[in-house]
């Protein structure tokens, strides 16, 4: 899921780039990942709800409430009820798997924002062979390692809120990596929460040191992703996907498999 070449740095188009100011307001929308992906963006985020009829779609929020012409809780509508809302006055709510079927080269990261999507998306995983191509992660430590115990491990997967913690806590590595066991693949961070740097220099040591990478959301500012960037992590979340894009290549660390390190 996260090979890149040397040198290069994971960017992620977060909910399709939901800032850029060409597609703002049409988060989590074929539109925006289309967006995305026309920039050379291979790693998409975006989030997954359980439908009432067990279909898994591209949505952040529980309700439909904040970004669409409707309003409703997604637990509790079917999938032929999410399809009249529309985003921006004109685009449907994605299903996950029409999001895989549009971008087959694409990655995934993928945050589980319910409990019912966890079974559902494990089943997907298994249906679609979809093993290499996702990296899921979830602020609910419950969710994530049900996940992990669904796919056998086989999936790629965020740290825990408890494993971040231990590793942003610990005093050395050797104690981090006790405390906190293995099983996942990345640290996925906010730069700072509460008054708190949690990507300090002292964390991306730790981390690597540990073999996890470091991929920081939700970071819209250049001199913001400079820093982080100097900081040596190895990913970066975005809704400015223009500016990360210009960032990275500005440092000859853009990457993208459509068009190697080209702009």
């Amino acid at each position: 899921m996260t090979y890149l070449p040397p040198g290069k740095v994971l960017a992620f188009a977060h909910r399709g780039g939901a800032y850029h100011p060409e597609i703002e307001g049409l988060e989590n929308t074929l539109a925006a990942f289309q967006h995305a992906a026309a920039l050379g963006y291979d790693y998409l985020e975006t989030d997954v709800h359980l439908t009432a009829d067990g279909v898994l779609l591209a949505f952040h929020d529980e309700v439909l409430d904040r970004v669409t012409d409707q309003q409703g809780a997604v637990r509790d509508l079917t999938l032929a009820q999410v399809r009249r809302a529309r985003i921006g006055g004109h685009e449907q709510v994605p299903t996950l798997v029409e999001l895989l079927d549009a971008f087959p080269a694409a990655r995934f990261n993928i945050d589980l924002k319910s409990d019912g999507a966890v079974d559902a998306l494990a089943e997907l995983v298994r249906e679609r062979d979809l093993w290499d191509r996702l990296l899921v992660a979830s602020f609910s430590r419950r969710r994530i390692r049900r996940f992990r115990a669904l796919t056998e491990g086989r999936v790629p997967t965020a740290a825990d809120p408890w494993q971040i913690v231990v590793f942003r806590l610990s005093p050395s590595t050797r104690l981090a990596r006790l405390l906190a066991g293995e099983g996942f693949a990345a640290f996925q961070v906010p730069h700072r929460q509460r008054g708190l740097t949690v990507t300090s220099p002292g964390f991306v040591r730790r981390a690597h040191a540990a073999g996890h990478q470091v991929h920081v959301w939700t970071i819209d500012d250049p001199a913001e992703m400079t820093a982080l960037l100097d900081r040596g992590v190895d990913g970066i979340f975005t809704d400015r996907t223009d500016l990360l894009k210009d960032v990275l290549q500005g440092r000859g660390q853009w990457w993208s498999a459509q068009g190697g390190t080209s702009a």
